[in-house]
């Protein structure tokens, strides 16, 4: 089967059907802490975060998602305009299919003709990287939407679920290292759902990656969405929950800010403006989404994803008021409580 056919079935089965882990975030753990005695005007607070020095509308990343087969220019079209009308950053999915096929250039670089000016992640994933990546190649991948960041995705369970999947991980690291050492760009390595921890994360620092998207368990399951392919003839539900809770990666990652620099951003199962301040107050200097994104595109198009994310920052206007906060900043463990 064709890369193509993969991307658009990881689509189909991600809006349409249950894909989602039975294991939660952990966010469901805390509680914020109501101040009845804000001193705060809504009007007045200050949703925006920075990311790489640059400062957006509120700390939300869309997260890779599509690109590389027929519809996803549409898809990629939709997710630029609104990014660049809203000031919100954004990634495009695996640019593997472009680099083995240029006729699919074009449902990734369509972002630049409809986002001028916003921020746009590359991505390639870390199994790509193996043995290095022709100077080239890396051209072309960060030339083709201008990037401003390169994202390296991890995703070993999903590999191993998918029948065609790259089922040899050595020289992943030694490849990530020659990446940033070449590549002039921020470089984010993020999981795609089953966490990076403590410990990874840390091997990864050393090596000069200067962001860690955890990506936690709790959201989508790309082993349950390869499972449910219908090429799958081997399906192997014992592992649509592998994976550690996002709440655990975002704890244990942040630990790390007293040794090494790096933004941290939170993924994995943010699926409403609450988990936003709740991954903030852990310590996330941004957070990411994607699966609410996309299904905001396929119910709603261009108007139902512009609805969603305002629908978010207002709503982070109005819980940010609720703890006492006049900035995103100001959000720390103290907003918490264990339930």
């Amino acid at each position: 089967m064709s890369i193509q056919q993969r991307k658009k079935d990881h689509v189909d089965l991600t809006v349409n059907k249950d894909v989602f882990y039975r294991k939660p975030t952990g966010f469901e753990k805390y509680d914020l802490i109501h101040d009845a005695l804000p001193e705060v005007n809504p009007e007045k607070v200050d949703t925006e975060a920075t990311l790489f020095g640059r400062r957006f509308a509120m700390p939300l990343f869309i997260s890779s998602m599509t690109g590389g087969y027929t519809d996803a220019g549409n898809v990629n079209s939709i997710i630029a305009k609104v990014c660049e009308e809203l000031n919100i950053p954004f990634g495009v999915g695996s640019q593997r299919a472009m680099l083995e096929d240029e006729s699919q250039t074009e449902s990734f670089s369509v972002v630049r003709d409809y986002a001028p000016n916003a921020f746009i992640a590359a991505n390639i994933g870390g199994a790509q990287l193996i043995g290095g990546m022709e100077e080239e190649k890396m051209e072309r991948l960060i030339e083709s939407i201008r990037a401003d960041a390169v994202i390296i995705h991890l995703n070993p369970l999903q590999e191993l679920m998918q029948p065609e999947g790259d089922h040899d991980f050595e020289g992943i690291e030694s490849g990530i290292t020659q990446f940033v050492t070449n590549c002039d760009l921020p470089v984010i390595v993020k999981e795609t759902g089953a966490g990076i921890t403590g410990p990874v994360a840390r091997r990864l620092l050393s090596v000069g990656v200067e962001s860690i998207d955890v990506a936690g368990a709790g959201g989508t399951s790309w082993a349950k969405v390869e499972n449910l392919r219908e090429r799958q003839t081997n399906p192997r539900h014992l592992f649509d929950d592998w994976g550690v809770p996002t709440v655990e990666c975002i704890r244990h990652v942040n630990e790390l800010k007293e040794t090494f620099r790096f933004e941290l951003i939170a993924s994995g199962g943010i699926r409403t403006s609450i988990d936003m301040v709740k991954a903030m107050a852990l310590g996330a200097d941004f957070c990411a989404s994607a699966q609410p994104v996309i299904k905001a595109i396929a119910e709603g198009g261009e108007e139902g994803l512009k609805n969603l994310l305002n629908n978010w920052r207002t709503e982070l206007k109005l819980i940010l008021t609720l703890l006492g906060c006049r900035t995103v900043q100001e959000l720390s463990g103290s907003h918490l409580r264990l339930v």
